[in-house]
């Protein structure tokens, strides 16, 4: 009888199964990692982008936050971005100097051309009263069949093209001036008309649209209109002065300059060469080039003997005296001596702001107590940063000194110094970036320092890695900041990037 073969049962692999597991978890892998990136594109379209200008090989492009190209450096003319947080960049081209002509485009983040159906489209400067320029918000100027109209940002037409032109109030938001047929009017930002094209000139009268507007008709006559729409003077006056004094106006009438009120009423008419602002009790006015305070019935509250003088609080004003700068309450008692160069007060700290002459700032409180001396950085509702003995400290509204890493709440890491030299921790006080550096940044918001090494300043990002070594020489620049790779240009004004 035959013997039934027998087989071994170990050491053998049955190499089936091995080759399908591998293939399973080679499957299982590149599955995770298509979710994670889809997840990470997902991410990456739905975030929110700030973009900015750059420059570079004498050409001007665009990119966004993360220092990423968006738009390649090609253009000759500085592209305009009204808005950094939208895609819409203004470029300018195909430039003729001898004719004074050009054309214009808006382009968005994928380098598409938008609202073609316009000849033209501009973004809508303004300059504050230091010339610093800035645009209008959320709103172009664009121009169809010669005539000019309005679109927002989105591309939505809020004025139709059928304006000979459209300008702004210089230095007052919101404030749109449309002329048609040779009249002027006035619309704001939305397309809202706030007064029909009828008159020869229209100006602010305060220092935001809030305060109203100074109307004049043909005849050369001068009237008040509110942001509202309402009249509140009607136009026969010889001139109405650019002071906004809460519900009174200083007017001149039949040669005579005249504070009245929204009535008409005669206020005061005499003692005082010029009106400068409202005050709680009445008005500061000039006399013989001197300031002082009187109230709107022509009675003097504080003699007119300071070369300036400003209502900071109900019973609280800054004076100037001898060329020097103090604090005296409603009886003129000094609440700080005439010694300083510059006083400003700080309504949302609560705080006074006094300048000596080595520059150096004193935090004074309510109490006049000096907190702090040094060179302030940057004071807001949060923080006050100091630049005390060569190292930048922080302090909070009662002037305690607080670590960084807690006014600093969404940065990575965190500027110290060490022997001298600066480096970087992370919220736990580990080092990531060790002391080598001669002089260093706090974090931006878009997560880069600045380093200085040797005379030249390069950047890192978020996590302490080196996006470009020190190489760049920036000692004309009185901001020293990066976005990856670019480093802001030297005229703040334009807000641009460059890499040479």
């Amino acid at each position: 009888m035959s013997r039934g073969k027998r087989y071994e049962t170990e050491g053998k692999l049955n190499y089936q199964k091995v080759f399908a597991v591998i293939i399973a978890i080679v499957v299982i892998i590149m599955f995770v990692l298509i979710i994670k990136d889809v997840l990470a594109q997902r991410s990456k379209l739905n975030r929110e982008y700030n973009y900015f200008a750059v420059f570079s090989a004498d050409k001007w492009g665009v990119i966004n936050q993360d220092g990423e190209t968006v738009i390649s450096p090609s253009y000759q003319e500085m592209i305009v971005i009204p808005d950094n947080t939208k895609d819409v960049f203004i470029c300018t081209y195909d430039i003729d100097d001898s004719t004074g002509t050009y054309k214009t485009k808006a382009l968005n983040k994928d380098n598409e051309e938008i609202f073609t159906q316009y000849e033209q489209i501009l973004p809508i400067e303004n300059f504050d009263e230091n010339e610093n320029l800035w645009y209008e918000q959320n709103v172009l100027k664009v121009m169809q069949n010669g005539k000019y109209g309005l679109i927002n940002l989105n591309g939505k037409q809020v004025l139709p093209c059928d304006y000979d032109n459209i300008s702004v109030i210089e230095g007052i938001e919101n404030s749109l001036i449309i002329e048609k047929d040779g009249q002027k009017g006035l619309a704001n930002n939305s397309g809202s008309i706030l007064i029909e094209p009828q008159y020869t000139e229209i100006k602010n009268l305060g220092e935001t649209y809030k305060e109203g507007y100074i109307t004049v008709n043909s005849e050369g006559k001068y009237g008040i209109i509110s942001a509202t729409k309402q009249q509140i003077l009607e136009n026969k006056f010889d001139e109405i002065k650019q002071i906004y004094l809460e519900n009174n106006y200083l007017v001149i009438e039949g040669g005579k300059e005249k504070l009245i009120n929204s009535s008409g009423e005669t206020l005061i008419e005499d003692g005082f060469d010029d009106i400068k602002s409202s005050t709680t009790r009445g008005v500061i006015f000039v006399l013989d080039n001197l300031y002082g305070e009187m109230s709107t019935s022509g009675e003097t509250l504080i003699e007119a003997k300071y070369q300036d003088l400003k209502q900071v609080k109900d019973d609280i004003y800054i004076a100037k005296q001898n060329d020097k700068y103090g604090i005296i309450d409603v009886n003129q008692q000094e609440k700080l001596p005439f010694s300083y160069t510059g006083i400003t007060y700080n309504e949302e700290t609560d705080l006074f702001l006094v300048e000596d002459e080595n520059f150096q700032t004193s935090i004074i409180d309510k109490d006049y107590n000096v907190k702090l001396i040094g060179i302030l950085v940057d004071i807001n509702k949060d923080y006050i940063r100091m630049r005390i003995d060569n190292e930048y400290k922080y302090y909070n509204l009662n002037c305690e000194e607080i670590p960084s890493t807690e006014s600093l709440k969404n940065s990575t890491l965190f500027l110290k110094k060490e022997n001298d030299k600066y480096g970087y921790v992370d919220k736990n006080g580990n080092v990531i970036v060790d002391y080598i550096y001669d002089d260093a940044t706090e974090q931006n918001e878009y997560g880069f320092v600045a380093v200085k090494q040797n005379g030249l300043w390069g950047s890192l990002n978020k996590d302490g890695q080196t996006i470009i070594e020190p190489k760049y020489n920036l000692d004309n620049y009185l901001n020293i900041n990066f976005i990856g790779k670019w480093h802001l240009g030297e005229d703040l004004n334009m807000n641009y990037y460059c890499e040479d």
